[in-house]
C-alpha cells in the first residue's frame, strides 16, 4: 500500500503533528506551518488528528496511488485535478488504484495538506514522523520529496478508503465527477486579502528599541521576503534601529518570535526554528495568528496589531472553538 511521488512541486515534506518535550536537547517540535489545516485534513478522512500527511508550499506535487484511497486536501487553494478533472478541495474524496492527483500552484494561501486515510507510515524518529529539514531526520530520509519517492501507507489502507467512504455514502454527483461528499470543511486559516493583521505583544527587548523602530514595528506593512523557510520568515520593511548596538545573551526562542538581526529587518520564527537566539526579540506573535501568517507566500503583506498577553489568550480559545465545532461535526459525519 503505497503512493508514489512522480513530480514533487517546490517543497513537499511528510508531517505530523511534531515532536514534542525534547527542547531541553534542541530539538524543536517542527510539525506543520499550518497545524489547523493539518488537523482538519486528518479529520476529514477519520484519521487522528496526529497521523503523518504531506505538506506542499506554493506549488503543489504529481501523485500516483498505487492502491485505493481516500484522501483530503485541506488549507490553501491550489489548482489541483484527480485523474485529469478538478479535485474537489476540503472534503473526503476516493482515489482509484493508479489515479494520479496533480496539484498546480496555490491561488489563495500558500501551504495545503494532503492526508489518506490511516496517514503516512514513514519511520517514526523521536516519536514523530516530521520532516525537521535544518537536522535532517523524519519524514522520509530527513529530507523535501523528490521524483520516484514512494511512500508507505497503512498495510489497510484500501480497506480503510472503503469502509470510511461507505459510512460516509460518498457519490459521484458533482461537477467533478469524484467520489465525494456534498459538504466541506471551513478554512479557518486562509488570508481574505492583503495585508492580513496578526496579533502580536511587546517582545523582551521591544524596550532596547528606539521609539521610532517600536512605532515602525505596529504601523509599517510588511512584506515577506523570497529568502524565507520553515524556520523563520524574514520580512521587508522600515530597519528598525536600537538605542544600543550592546550584545545579549542567547536565551530561548519560540514559535512566533520576531527576532530582529543586526540587518535591522525582522524574522519572524516559523516551525523549525532554533530553540536559542542571540536577537533582540521585539515582539511574539499571538499563537492563534501564527497559521494565518504561515499561510502567506513570498510577497505577502502583514500588519502587526498590538495585543496583550490576555487577548492573545482569548484569540486562542476562539480558534480551538471553531476548530472543535468543525472537529465535530466531522466526526459525525463518520458515525463516531
Amino acid at each position: 500500500m503505497t503512493m508514489r511521488i512522480v513530480r514533487p512541486g517546490l517543497l513537499t515534506t511528510v508531517q505530523d503533528r511534531g515532536r514534542f518535550g525534547l527542547r531541553h536537547l534542541g530539538v524543536v517540535p517542527c510539525g506543520p506551518m499550518d497545524p489547523v489545516a493539518l488537523e482538519l485534513a486528518n479529520a476529514l478522512v477519520g484519521n487522528r488528528s496526529g497521523e503523518a500527511a504531506l505538506e506542499f508550499t506554493v506549488l503543489g506535487p504529481e501523485i500516483e496511488f498505487e492502491c485505493d484511497a481516500l484522501v483530503a486536501v485541506c488549507g490553501a487553494q491550489f489548482d489541483a485535478t484527480l485523474a485529469g478533472r478538478a479535485l474537489p478541495l476540503n472534503r473526503p474524496v476516493f482515489v482509484e488504484k493508479n489515479s494520479r492527483l496533480k496539484a498546480g500552484r496555490a491561488l489563495v494561501g500558500c501551504r495545503a495538506y494532503l492526508a489518506v486515510a490511516g496517514g503516512i507510515q514513514t519511520p517514526p524518529v523521536l516519536g514523530s514522523r516530521s520532516t525537521y529539514l535544518p537536522a535532517k531526520f523524519g519524514g522520509l530520509e530527513g529530507r523535501q520529496l523528490r521524483a520516484g519517492d514512494v511512500l508507505p501507507l497503512v498495510p489497510d489502507a484500501e480497506g480503510l478508503a472503503r469502509k470510511r467512504s461507505s459510512n460516509l455514502k460518498l457519490t459521484a454527483k458533482n461537477p467533478s465527477g469524484a467520489k465525494t461528499v456534498a459538504w466541506s470543511a471551513p478554512a479557518l486559516t486562509l488570508p481574505e486579502r492583503e495585508p492580513i493583521v496578526i496579533h502580536a505583544m511587546e517582545g523582551r527587548h521591544h524596550a532596547h528599541f528606539d521609539a521610532a523602530a517600536q512605532r515602525a514595528f505596529f504601523e509599517a506593512t510588511w512584506k515577506v521576503s523570497t529568502d524565507s523557510n520553515r524556520m523563520g520568515f524574514r520580512l521587508l520593511g522600515p530597519v528598525l534601529a536600537r538605542i544600543e548596538a550592546a550584545e545579549i545573551l542567547s536565551e530561548p526562542a519560540c514559535l512566533g518570535t520576531v527576532q530582529v538581526p543586526a540587518s535591522g529587518m525582522p524574522i519572524a520564527l516559523m516551525a523549525d526554528h532554533q530553540t536559542t537566539g542571540g536577537y533582540p526579540k521585539i515582539a511574539e506573535i499571538a499563537a492563534a495568528d501564527v497559521p494565518r501568517l504561515a499561510q502567506l507566500a513570498p510577497g505577502g503583506t502583514v500588519q502587526f496589531a498590538r495585543c496583550t498577553l490576555e487577548q492573545a489568550g482569548e484569540l486562542r480559545r476562539v480558534l480551538r472553538q471553531r476548530l472543535d465545532a468543525a472537529l465535530r461535526s466531522l466526526a459525525w459525519s463518520y458515525g463516531t
